[in-house]
């Protein structure tokens, strides 16, 4: 256990990085992007260190903690915990992290504030790290909510784009409201944890021995509270509309944000409170059936759709639905194992489509063409991605789609059904993507030119892990679900008709995108001619920002403006009236206080006959 017990330090390298960027400042151009490339890379090699030290000696769980906090009788600890699946998940985190920094050296070489991108990408990796390290819930929230303000920071870095700012706070509105459902979850589990314990070793014990401490319907309550949390974080409907805005960003950001960061940290956060979830059926059904619509909902979005950033966020909006459907049909080993192969697949996409629009200077998928002959390295890096994305064998995707569609066909067919759909329209949008990009003539005037190699050996390096990775958990090799979860899950066998219907679904899904965008023989316009509402309702992502515009934001807009008048008019009138009247009545004693005896003798005359008056009328009372 002697790398596990130096895990603390893992999130240490990409802090020190940050810490070194902010007090160099700006001018240090070429020291920004080599402290952050060493900063990843030596979280990098100590997570693979702690990772083969739990697969070499089967060692599954090391926790320290410190008291944090100590009012009276009551204290809060804090500190790290490594088990099997943070190990993981601090492989995958930093591996993407680092691949990411070495692309940026090239990609952001010519922005002036590189050194700020990397003092923000550091801080964004360590937040992460920090998160999958906690050994307890409230720990867990504070990192929780400083991944959200490092995603505010890098969505918006180019603020002087419109666009950009408002990307930028429409993630960091949307996800707090996931961030208050989990706040309120951590709360109901501190009121009815026994001694208010929220650490991970407590939880475990508490719902999975069903110690009847918590009621069914508080358990529920509790799942479904986190689960709102992680709905918010991983882009899950109704509140995945920030996700593809987020695209605004610099495109190695995407690539992070989609790939092993921001919206891993709600599929994590579910994996890591399964106990709970296992304890109350609803909330896994919930879990499955919001899981299962999203996949189906982003897939058939990104159908429509004409930048290649897009239409890759809407596939990890999609992809994300099938890793929670996988939990929520209680195959921890599926969505941890498709989270896995995502990361590497999705940070390829997301790393090729920078390569294609540093070379074309442009996102529209229709103003593109032809690259494969003058970016070849990125041309078949891109179609790696691609295949693995749409479930081709023997791709990393196939297999860890495989899983959970397996699972669904034993656990729930309906959901099954509804993982197939979402697996054609995935393996259809990336073919059109493809083709669009890559094949058929080049369009005039495209300085198209292949990156530097800073930007293309990254892409090679997730091409093999998108190839290999999918074979360390195959029907006949259940050694990532063994090691994850001590043996305690058995994933469902016979799952040979599975895999033919899952490949022959990807397979038909790229044959009509050529037929479709390479032979011609599908006019591309054959839907849109027949059926032009459907493709308007798909482009427009079935005008669920515009119902969230007039639903919530005007009414909100409308209600504070009505207290702003309120304020303005009312409570500052009300105040304007107190101060305008105790200076009218100064002013007035000014005017009676001007020396004449005149005045004065006729102030004194009123003055005598109002007080005869006064008397005169306590006669009549």
């Amino acid at each position: 256990m002697m790398f596990s017990q130096k895990a603390w330090l893992i999130p240490m390298f990409p802090l020190a990085a940050f810490l070194l960027l902010l007090a160099f400042g700006r001018s240090q151009r070429a020291l920004g992007a080599l402290l952050g490339i060493i900063g990843s890379l030596g979280a990098l090699v100590l997570s693979i260190l702690v990772l083969i030290e739990h697969m070499r000696d089967g060692a599954s769980y090391y926790q320290y903690s410190f008291k944090w906090l100590e009012i009276g009788s009551f204290h809060i600890n804090a500190g790290f915990e490594v088990t099997n699946l943070t190990a993981l998940m601090l492989v995958i985190v930093t591996i993407v992290a680092f691949l990411v920094n070495v692309y940026s050296a090239g990609y952001m070489k010519e922005d002036e504030r590189i050194t700020v991108f990397y003092s923000y990408v550091a801080l964004f990796t360590f937040s992460m790290l920090g998160l999958v390290l906690a050994d307890n819930m409230l720990t867990l929230y504070i990192f929780w909510e400083l991944v959200g303000v490092c995603s505010f920071l890098l969505v918006g870095f180019w603020y002087a784009k419109p666009e950009a700012k408002a990307a930028a706070k429409k993630a960091f509105i949307v996800t707090r409201i996931g961030d208050a459902g989990l706040l309120l979850g951590i709360l109901l589990l501190y009121w009815y944890m026994p001694d208010h314990a929220l650490d991970f070793v407590h939880i475990q014990n508490v719902f999975d021995g069903q110690s009847g401490a918590i009621t069914a319907g508080v358990t529920t309550l509790i799942a479904l509270l986190i689960f709102v949390g992680a709905v918010g974080k991983s882009g899950q409907f109704p509140l995945h509309v920030w996700l593809p805005d987020a695209m605004e960003g610099p495109t190695p950001i995407s690539a992070l944000i989609h790939a092993a960061t921001m919206v891993a940290a709600g599929i994590y956060l579910v994996a890591r409170t399964f106990d709970i979830f296992q304890a109350s059926q609803a909330a896994l059904d919930t879990v499955a059936y919001v899981g299962a619509f999203t996949a189906i909902f982003a897939a058939t979005i990104g159908v429509a759709q004409n930048d290649i950033k897009r239409i890759l966020a809407y596939s990890t909006v999609s992809q994300l639905g099938y890793m929670m459907m996988a939990l929520g049909l209680g195959s921890l080993t599926g969505g941890i194992f498709h989270l896995l192969t995502h990361a590497f697949f999705k940070a390829l996409l997301f790393l090729g489509a920078g390569s294609v629009i540093h070379a074309v200077h442009t996102q529209n998928i229709n103003e593109m063409g032809g690259l494969g002959s003058k970016m070849k390295i990125t041309a078949w890096t891109f179609g790696i991605g691609a295949l693995a994305l749409s479930g081709i064998p023997p791709f990393s995707g196939f297999w860890s789609k495989d899983a959970i569609l397996n699972t669904a066909m034993h656990e729930k067919p309906a959901l099954f059904v509804a993982g197939i759909v979402a697996a054609f329209f995935t393996a259809f949008y990336m073919s059109r993507l493809f083709f669009l990009v890559f094949t058929g003539k080049p369009k005039a005037g495209e300085p198209a030119h292949e990156s530097p190699s800073s930007m293309t050996i990254p892409l090679i390096v997730l091409a093999v892990l998108a190839i290999g990775a999918g074979f360390i958990q195959t029907p006949w090799n259940d050694t990532l679900g063994f090691w994850l979860t001590d043996g305690a899950e058995v994933e469902n066998g016979g799952g040979g008709l599975v895999m033919v219907i899952s490949a022959a679904v990807g397979i038909l899904g790229i044959y009509l995108g050529w037929l479709v965008f390479v032979k011609g023989t599908i006019a591309r316009d054959a839907v849109s001619a027949r059926m032009p509402w459907l493709v308007r309702l798909l482009e427009r992502k079935y005008y669920i920002d515009e119902c969230y515009e007039y639903v919530i934001v005007k009414p909100l807009r409308g209600f504070g403006l009505a207290l702003h008048a309120f304020d303005r008019y009312v409570v500052d009138g009300a105040v304007r009236l107190v101060s305008g009247s105790v200076v009218l009545l100064g002013k007035g004693g000014t005017r009676l206080q001007n020396g004449q005896v005149q005045t004065y003798g006729l102030i004194t005359l009123f003055g005598l006959l109002i007080l005869i008056a006064i008397v005169a009328l306590r006669r009549f009372w």
